[in-house]
């Protein structure tokens, strides 16, 4: 049986402490890094120490909101929200992807502005010696952040550590622009840097969007999860095919559910135990999953699911799922 394309989860609850303590870790480093960037700024009147102070802040904000939407998040499954609450999740990349975006436009604006009318920068040692504390401290949390997503692959931390890793390359840029400004005499490179953060801070955005767009638009798994849990469900010879499979995501939970073909002189008793086998497979691959298999009887079942049912026309031949097997087919 293949192995899944994704690093397998950790335990829901194991993933939950995870992302708990890592939003923690990630709201105490923006609070370290605006206070020390403000005096950096009041030192120097540096337009990349401004920048980075202004996206320090927007990072403080992020934070929180990841901060609470993680444990919204974890929340279980109510009357209002039966599938749970893992969606909050994307809620706050969206949050995350705005404020970076205005970052941004604000950072850019005063780039602009500093470019035509340049302004020298002072206190280049204090502000040299804060933009090398900031760099290690990001880069020690975007350290840590990445081994809190191995075990938990939550949205809104992969959120909170993409534009962290962007203020890591950001803040090498600002060093360039403050050296520049206070040592070369080159106040333009100064308002250089700070241009060239707003744009690295503008692509980042960009794709925390589309990632939390994604998730919302419950855009399936990517193709080698999809592979596997077919595989896993056909390593049973007594399940002649799978279709109708659909997945997305709800926070770190994968939602699957799928139809499988049956031998119809089954009983329902021996049908029920054949399905809850092949949840047990998936499982064992996807721990933090949710799976709905529905039985159909080989070559008798009529189109029916709602909506979105499935259609003669669209189910391949039961002899082509056969052939098939290996690469775990699904329609």
């Amino acid at each position: 049986m293949t192995t899944p394309s994704a690093p397998t989860p950790a335990p829901l609850e194991d993933a939950h402490l995870a992302t708990r303590r890592i939003t923690r870790l990630s709201v105490g480093v923006a609070v370290v890094l605006i206070a020390l960037k403000a005096f950096a700024l009041g030192a120097s009147g540096s337009v990349s120490i401004l920048a980075t102070l202004a996206d320090s802040v927007l990072d403080l904000v992020a934070s929180l909101a990841t901060f609470f939407a993680v444990r919204w998040a974890a929340a279980p499954p109510d009357e209002d929200h039966r599938y749970g609450h893992g969606k909050g999740e994307a809620l706050a990349a969206l949050v995350q992807a705005g404020l970076v975006f205005a970052s941004a436009v604000f950072i850019g604006w005063e780039g602009i502005q500093r470019i035509f009318d340049p302004r020298p920068v002072g206190s280049g040692g204090w502000a040299t010696g804060v933009v090398i504390a900031s760099i290690a401290i990001t880069a020690w949390l975007v350290w840590m952040q990445t081994r809190a997503l191995k075990k938990t692959g939550s949205l809104a931390v992969a959120g909170d550590r993409a534009h962290y890793a962007a203020d890591l390359a950001a803040n090498l840029v600002v060093l360039i622009g403050v050296v520049s400004g206070a040592f070369l005499g080159a106040p333009g490179l100064d308002a250089a840097a700070g241009l060239v953060v707003a744009v690295w801070l503008f692509w980042g955005a960009t794709g925390m969007l589309k990632a939390a767009a994604d998730h919302l638009l419950d855009r399936a798994v990517p193709e080698g999860d999809r592979a596997a849990v077919t595989q896993a469900v056909l390593a049973d010879p007594r399940i002649s095919g799978v279709h109708q499979l659909r997945t997305r995501m709800a926070g770190q939970v994968m939602m699957i559910q799928m139809h499988v073909d049956l031998d119809p002189e089954l009983t329902l008793d021996a049908a029920h135990a054949i399905v809850v086998e092949a949840e047990t497979r998936v499982l064992s691959h996807y721990p933090a999953a949710d799976i709905l298999i529905h039985a159909d009887p080989r070559g008798r079942a009529l189109p029916h699911g709602g909506v979105y049912a499935e259609t003669p026309a669209d189910k391949p031949p039961a002899e082509t799922l056969t052939a098939s097997r290996p690469k775990g087919p699904w329609s």
